[in-house]
């Protein structure tokens, strides 16, 4: 121990210290130097052992050693079983060092003559240097299995350049999955300097490195059970070394385990030493002289770290070259995920021993990991299509066959759990921010739809197009394709989001007809007088129409959103409807004011204009879907027929000398096509048909006493007409006093007695809403009432 003590522990601790790296390969004669350094101070070191009597000879139990005067104990660990060779770590290291040399005195000398094709490995030098660390960590844990298997055979103390299926034999094995038992080999009784071990740990021959951390350990706690708790300088040193040490190890073993899947090649043959240090450490972890915290811990701890790196190397293009960048990434990132445990399953696991449970450890990290990225990706996602594509790949893709289903990660995966660990409410927090973008899109594509329909359509005056024979805009067909998109897309999640989704579009959509309405009267106020507008409303009444016919299919979804928008469409179809029908009123209203005049008897212009308008309302109606024309149909049959009989009520004409014949002829000849026209527009009042073929016949009778028998007729079609339109009809026939008009009025007001005054169809109004206009002579009416009553069969 004495002898140790010559080495500066200064010098160790400075050492540590500085940042040296790892020599690398092109750095040869630094790499030549540094070992030949290291291996005198190993051969200084067993030589001044005195445990070792001399070169080349195996260690020996200290048990079996006689006077022993160190006192040192073998390790708590279980010792090598009988009959096993044990050789000396410092014995095979110096080895490792000399072939090291005579490798490279090899190369040097066939530098001179031309290189032959082989079929072994061209750089021999670097196979050589890794076949020896893997015979390092198959001597220094070596399992029951293996100890059995080696316990019938001499013993090896030398590494030669055996032939290529030794080694692929070697290899081969050490490929086999680790058992979970194994030996720790016997500690060196002399561990070697701070210097030396740290220099181990940066050439990661971690086997060696450990035994003389323990050693080191061992050899501490013996010194401080001696001196009490008065220790000097040199053990606080001693031990803050030892503190350093297991440090530059852990960091070591925290490096190889997180580089593992991304540099395999390199970092797979260090896996096993790696778990074995790992599972000594643990077992040793209520003695003192360790780190205090669990290298189990540490190394789920790296594990995770190297899939952060895996993860995080995914590329991830910026959204301004490519919009679906976001989709692309979690494509590359689900195959970066099946690579690489399809690495851990087939070439890592058989590198730890069952209880590590490398490849369950993996999928968890990665559970861990990917939620993690998920979130900072959720918070860079504010188009749809992101949000979307977060979705669904967290939804759809992540659990299926595409990653954690796959068939290559069989039967591995078929225990694990396959959900990813994500925040807190993250999935309900990413749909409502993707339903709160389906509105804030669906906005924008409504906007955008009256935007389009007034520079393309209102301000160039263009006529509407015709589908199927009806005037239709194409937005309710962009309109209904944009929901059911987002209904299909958002079925994919789930059944929920599809109803918000909907829910959120119809509650956008159920604001649009009134701002379109809006826009509609404001940019094509100019338009009213020409034909133009009357195409455009009869336009927006079909499209919107369909539109409501299209959003009635998600009335089970969201019916509340669906009748809320049902009402809006129908107080905008009103509106349209109504304008219709006013432009029709304003248009005929002078012609129907000249019926029934001295012109009209004798000129035909006014009613053929009269005709004209409604033949082209008639065509009008046409382009009108069918659950509208007919009520605009119906409505404006009403207005003419009523317009044109009120003229008779006026008493602006009557019909003297005889030419109410001709009156009745032109009544019936007009009436005739009027209720063509309109039987052509499918109006729905057909009652109104009969009043002008009445009245006629009433008008056109030749004989004053047969009058009274053509009023029946008129009573029962409608029961509104009443005293005062009979009059008014008589009038404009030119009977207006005498015994014959009392008696016709007398006959009248008898058969509205009989067939009941008031009686009929509610319903069928149509003289209640004509003003009449009657002039009487009240005396000469009085008189001849009284004369009546004077007369023997009055």
């Amino acid at each position: 121990m004495e002898d140790r003590s010559t080495e500066s522990p200064d010098e160790d601790t400075v050492f540590l210290k500085s940042n040296v790296k790892t020599p690398t390969d092109g750095g040869v004669k630094q790499t030549l130097g540094v070992m030949k350094s290291l291996r005198r101070s190993m051969r200084r070191a067993a030589e001044k052992n005195p445990l070792l009597p001399g070169k080349g000879s195996k260690v020996t139990r200290p048990a079996d050693t006689a006077g022993n005067e160190s006192g040192s104990q073998l390790p708590s660990s279980p010792s090598p079983s009988a009959g096993s060779p044990v050789v000396s770590p410092l014995k095979n290291l110096g080895s490792f060092f000399q072939r090291k040399e005579d490798d490279e005195s090899d190369v040097a000398s066939q530098r001179s003559q031309p290189l032959k094709r082989s079929k072994t490995d061209p750089n021999m030098s670097a196979s050589r240097e890794n076949f020896v660390r893997r015979s390092f960590r198959r001597s220094m844990f070596t399992t029951k299995k293996e100890k059995e298997r080696r316990g019938q055979q001499e013993p090896l103390n030398t590494v030669t350049e055996g032939s290529t299926e030794e080694r692929t034999e070697e290899v081969e094995e050490v490929e086999e999955e680790l058992e979970e038992m194994y030996t720790l080999q016997e500690l060196p009784h002399t561990p070697l300097s701070v210097m030396q071990i740290s220099k181990l740990i940066e050439m990661e021959v971690l086997e060696e490195a450990h035994l003389n951390l323990l050693a080191l350990r061992q050899e501490l706690q013996q010194e401080l059970e001696r001196c009490g708790e008065d220790s000097p300088i040199e053990l606080v040193k001693k031990e803050k070394d030892l503190n350093l040490l297991y440090g530059n190890l852990r960091n070591k073993v925290n490096t190889i385990v997180r580089d593992a899947n991304s540099l395999p090649s390199r970092n797979k043959a260090l896996l096993v030493p790696v778990a074995r240090i790992i599972q000594e450490e643990e077992r040793r972890a209520e003695e003192a002289g360790g780190l205090t915290d669990s290298w189990m811990e540490a190394w789920r701890e790296a594990v995770g770290e190297g899939v952060q790196v895996k993860v995080e190397s995914v590329h991830l293009e910026q959204r301004e070259q490519n919009a679906s960048s976001l989709a692309v990434h979690l494509g590359l990132l689900g195959k970066a995920i099946v690579e690489d445990l399809e690495n851990v399953k087939r070439e890592l696991r058989c590198s730890y021993p069952p209880s590590f449970r490398a490849f369950s450890t993996y999928v968890e990290s990665y559970h861990r990991v990917v939620g993690q990225h998920l979130t900072k990706l959720e918070q860079q996602a504010t188009e749809l299509r992101d949000l979307y594509a977060l979705l669904d790949w967290i939804i759809n893709t992540y659990e299926s066959e595409r990653i954690m289903g796959n068939v290559s990660l069989q039967p591995e995966m078929r225990d694990e759990s396959k959900h990813l660990q994500l925040e807190e409410n993250f999935l309900k927090r990413l749909k409502e921010k993707y339903c709160c973008r389906v509105k804030v899109d669906m906005r924008s594509a409504l906007d955008k739809i009256i935007e389009i329909e007034n520079e393309d359509i209102w301000i160039q005056s263009k006529t509407p197009e015709k589908e199927e024979n009806l005037l239709f805009s194409p937005f309710h067909i962009d309109i209904r394709t944009q929901v059911e998109g987002y209904a299909v897309n958002s079925r994919q999640i789930d059944a929920q989001l599809e109803q918000k989704v909907l829910t959120s579009c119809l509650e956008e959509l159920k604001l649009f007809p009134r701002r379109f309405e809006a826009e509609f009267q404001r940019h094509c106020s100019v338009l009213k007088p020409q034909p133009l507008w009357t195409l455009y409303q009869i336009t927006y009444i079909n499209s919107f129409t369909a539109l409501q016919q299209h959003m009635e299919g998600y009335l089970s979804a969201c019916p509340d959103e669906v009748e809320h928008f049902r009402r809006e469409v129908k107080l905008l179809i009103v509106m349209l409807l109504q304008d219709l029908e006013d432009q029709f009123k304003e248009d005929v209203k002078p012609f129907l004011r000249r019926m029934m005049t001295r012109k009209w008897l004798t000129d035909d212009n006014d009613f053929n204009k009269l005709y004209s308008r409604t033949e082209l309302l008639c065509e009008h109606c046409s382009l009108i879907t069918p659950p509208h024309v007919q009520e605009l149909a119906s409505h404006l049959h009403y207005h003419v027929v009523r317009e044109y009989i009120g003229q008779l009520m006026k008493n602006n004409y009557s019909c003297k000398n005889r030419k109410h014949n001709m009156a009745a002829a032109k009544i019936c000849q007009q009436w005739e096509k009027l209720v063509d026209v309109f039987q052509d527009m499918k109006s729905t009042r057909e009652w109104l048909n009969a009043a002008g073929y009445d009245l006629s016949d009433i008008i056109g009778e030749k004989n004053q006493k047969q009058i009274k028998d053509h009023l029946e007729p008129v009573v029962e079609h409608y029961p509104d007409f009443s005293r005062n339109h009979l009059v008014a009809v008589l009038n404009f026939r030119g009977l207006t006093r005498g015994r014959e008009h009392q008696l016709i009025l007398q006959r009248f007001a008898a058969l509205k007695k009989k067939l009941g005054n008031g009686s009929g169809d509610r319903n069928q109004v149509l003289f209640s809403d004509m003003q009449v206009n009657v002039n009487t002579d009240c005396l000469s009416n009085l008189l001849h009432s009284c004369l009546s009553f004077l007369r023997p069969h009055s």
